[in-house]
């Protein structure tokens, strides 16, 4: 299989030029690598009508291209199933009957990061299960095995994270974030992930399953977002965010892409151009502050 890079947004609505920096910056990684390009989109949940034909757009107006046709979560329920089927035939998971609230209110273990599951349901008795299945149904959760987990970040180096006993399918039916994306990469062939480094929390928890289902952990390259004046991550509730906006204000989507590209140092012009001068040793690693540009 062909290794490659990917971009996967979630189309919950149009793309702003945060999204559209890490979408350049994931097409370089891949195509500096030889590595084909690949877009999924991830709407398992959150996805507005109108809103992946929207992103697809604006992806191409900056320039960034894919090779293969675009692959959709909500197309992939089976594989998702079978890797819970896996694990749960291993005794690797269980059946979770708390609320976010009680989650929330429940003492946490010391040193564990805010928000984990402190295993409430973990050793429930089958009794115990079958009470609580009459009254809400279940989340299944990954019985972790360890604390921690390291990951290789080839910008932020070696990173260590918290793993706890995270969600693999929410109790609406809906398959978590952390499954789908680890089982989604390995089967796409997708071998270096650049996204923004808020996600570096989250990625201890991925490579971490992707080890208990003897799937390969992908290359990280966990990219500095774009942000407000405020030092806040950028919002479309900046104002001129998106492509379409900053047309209102006569911004083309070339204008866009060429401010994107020197944002990272890079010469204006056509991102193949941009390929023979990028270097990830060389990008800036702070955030990168948001000015809507004059007309």
């Amino acid at each position: 299989m062909t290794s490659a890079g990917r971009f996967a947004p979630s189309p919950s609505g149009e793309l702003h030029v945060g999204n559209l920096r890490t979408a350049i910056l994931a097409w370089l990684f891949a195509k500096s690598t030889s590595r084909d390009f690949l877009l999924r989109v991830e709407d398992l949940d959150r996805a507005r009508s109108g809103a992946e034909a929207e992103q697809l757009r604006d992806l191409e107006a900056v320039g960034v291209s894919w090779d293969a046709a675009v692959v959709r979560q909500t197309e992939r329920g089976p594989l998702y199933e079978d890797a819970i089927g896996r694990l749960t035939a291993e005794g690797r998971t269980y059946e979770c009957f708390c609320t976010r609230r009680e989650i929330q209110e429940a003492p946490s273990a010391p040193h564990s990061p805010q928000g984990a599951y402190p295993g409430t349901c973990r050793t429930l008795s089958e009794a115990e299960r079958e009470i609580r299945r009459a009254s809400r149904p279940a989340a299944i959760r990954l019985r972790s095995e360890v604390a921690e987990w390291a990951v290789e970040d080839q910008l932020h180096g070696n990173y260590v994270g918290a793993v706890d006993d995270f969600v693999l399918r929410r109790n609406d039916g809906v398959t978590a974030y952390n499954l789908a994306v680890v089982v989604d990469d390995a089967a796409q062939g997708i071998d270096q992930v650049v996204r923004g480094d808020d996600l570096l929390p989250s990625t201890p928890r991925q490579a971490y399953l992707a080890t208990l289902l003897g799937l390969p952990v992908p290359e990280y390259a966990h990219v500095p977002l774009v942000v407000n004046h405020d030092g806040v991550r950028l919002a479309k509730r900046d104002g001129a965010v998106t492509l379409r906006d900053l047309a209102a204000v006569g911004v083309t989507a070339v204008r866009v892409r060429d401010l994107l590209l020197e944002s990272l140092g890079l010469p204006a012009g056509s991102l193949q151009y941009a390929v023979p001068e990028f270097d990830p040793r060389r990008l800036p690693m702070q955030p990168w502050v948001w000015k809507t540009p004059r007309g």
